[in-house]
C-alpha cells in the first residue's frame, strides 16, 4: 500500500502538468480551448497562408513566343510566390481576334474581365482597345521599371499599353558587296536607281518590311506628326509618294517583282540574287545565328528610320488582379527579363538600352536607335490597297 506522502506527490505532480498546459495557448488541447474561453478569446485554428492571387495572360504568337513565355513565368514565380501566372497560349494563325472580342463583349455585358486579365498584340489592338475603353491606364507609381521605358514610346500609347520588346525594319545588306550603304532614304532612293535589280521589297499587304519601305516612302515629305495620325484627311497627301513607288518600279528586282511575305526578300539576299533590302531586325538575327544567312549580312538604320514594331503588354480595365498583374509587369521590364528577351527573340529590349548590359547595348549599336513608330491605324490598309492598283499593277 502506497504511503500518504506519495499520493500526495503524484496528485501534485498532476495539478502542475494541468497548469502548464492550460497556460500553452498553442497546444490546441482540452486545457487551451478551456483558458480562452475563460478569457472569452475566440477558440478558432489560426488562418492557413494565402493562396497566390491567379491572373490569367492571353498571348499568340510562333512557338519561340511561348518558349519566350515558358521561360519568364517560372523565373517571375520563383521570385514572387504568392502570384500565379496562368498561361494561355493561341498558336500563331489560329485566330487571336476572338481574344479581343471575348474582352470588349464582357465589359459591354458588365461581366468583369471575361477570365482575360492580361493581353499582348500590337499597335492595332492597342489604339482599338484604348478607344472602347477595355485597357487600364498605367500608373508608374505602381510599376516602378516603367521609367526605363522611352517615355516618347509611352506617351504614343498614352500609357495604356506596355512595349515590353520590340522589333525595327532596318536595311539589310550584302557586305561584301555594299561596304557604305545609305543612312538615309534619299541616299537609298538615289542607291536603288544606281543599282537596278539589286533591290528588292515585299509586297506591302504580305509583310511588314514591306509595308515599313512602302510607308516610309509614302510620308517621307509629310509632317512627322503625321505617322502618329489615322485621319482619312491624310490621305490627301499620298500623291507624290506614291508617283515615287511607282517610278522606282522599273528600278528594283525582276524590274517590278514583288515577293511575298518578309521572309520572300530575305531568301533572295540570301541566295545572293539582291544585294539590299529592307528586313525586320529580329529575323536577321535569328537567322544569321542559325546560319541561313552569312554573318556577312550587316543591318542598318536609315534616317528619317523605318518603323518598328512594339509588342505590347495591356491590362483589362476590369480585371481584379490589377496588383499581381503590376508585380509581374515590373519583372517583365527588368533588366534580367529584358536579356532573356533579347536572347530568346533577337529582338530589342523594351527598355531603354542605356539599362542593359553593354553586351547587348553593343549588339544593337546603330539599329535600335533611330526607328519610328507609325500608329496609322485602318490607313494601312488603304496605303495597300493604292499600293495595288497604283503600283502592282503597271
Amino acid at each position: 500500500m502506497r504511503s500518504k506522502k506519495t499520493w500526495l506527490t503524484l496528485l501534485s505532480t498532476a495539478l502542475l502538468t494541468m497548469t502548464v498546459l492550460a497556460g500553452c495557448g498553442g497546444t490546441g488541447g482540452i486545457g487551451a480551448a478551456s483558458n480562452a474561453a475563460a478569457q472569452g478569446e475566440s477558440t478558432a485554428a489560426p488562418a492557413a497562408a494565402s493562396a497566390p492571387v491567379k491572373f490569367n495572360f492571353y498571348f499568340t504568337g510562333s512557338q519561340n513566343v511561348k518558349d519566350l513565355w515558358d521561360t519568364l513565368v517560372p523565373m517571375f514565380e520563383k521570385q514572387n510566390d504568392q502570384v500565379d501566372v496562368n498561361l494561355v497560349y493561341i498558336p500563331s494563325g489560329t485566330g487571336a481576334e476572338p481574344t479581343y472580342d471575348r474582352i470588349l463583349a464582357a465589359k459591354q455585358a458588365g461581366k468583369g474581365s471575361g477570365d482575360i486579365d492580361l493581353y499582348e498584340d500590337g499597335i492595332g489592338v492597342v489604339a482599338q482597345g484604348t478607344k472602347d475603353g477595355v485597357w487600364q491606364q498605367l500608373d508608374p507609381g505602381a510599376i516602378p521599371n516603367l521609367a526605363k521605358v522611352n517615355a516618347d514610346t509611352m506617351k504614343d500609347v498614352d500609357n495604356y499599353a506596355i512595349p515590353y520588346r520590340s522589333s525595327a525594319v532596318v536595311l539589310a545588306y550584302d557586305s561584301t558587296k555594299i561596304t557604305n550603304p545609305p543612312k538615309t532614304l534619299d541616299e537609298l532612293l538615289s542607291w536603288i536607281k544606281a543599282n537596278p535589280g539589286q533591290f528588292a521589297y515585299n509586297d506591302p499587304s504580305t509583310g511588314g518590311s514591306g509595308s515599313s519601305f512602302v510607308q516610309t516612302v509614302i510620308y517621307k515629305d509629310l509632317p512627322e506628326e503625321d505617322i502618329h495620325n489615322s485621319d482619312p484627311s491624310v490621305m490627301a497627301k499620298w500623291d507624290t509618294g506614291f508617283q515615287t513607288l511607282k517610278e522606282l518600279g522599273k528600278y528594283v528586282y525582276g524590274d517590278g517583282i514583288y515577293p511575298k511575305k518578309n521572309q520572300g526578300t530575305l531568301d533572295l539576299l540570301m541566295n545572293g540574287e539582291v544585294s539590299l533590302i529592307p528586313a525586320w531586325s529580329d529575323m536577321v538575327l535569328q537567322q544569321i545565328n542559325e546560319g541561313l544567312l552569312p554573318d556577312t549580312v550587316k543591318m542598318q538604320q536609315i534616317t528619317p528610320g523605318f518603323n518598328g514594331g512594339p509588342t505590347y503588354l495591356m491590362v483589362n480595365g476590369e480585371s481584379d488582379k490589377k496588383e499581381a498583374i503590376y508585380q509581374f509587369l515590373d519583372f517583365v521590364l527588368s533588366p534580367e527579363a529584358q536579356t532573356v528577351i533579347v536572347e530568346k527573340m533577337n529582338g530589342f529590349p523594351g527598355i531603354e538600352l542605356a539599362n542593359m548590359p553593354q553586351e547587348t547595348q553593343a549588339k544593337f549599336d546603330g539599329v535600335a536607335e533611330g526607328f519610328r513608330t507609325f500608329n496609322i491605324g485602318d490607313l494601312g490598309t488603304e496605303i495597300n490597297k493604292r499600293w495595288q492598283s497604283d503600283v502592282a499593277a503597271q
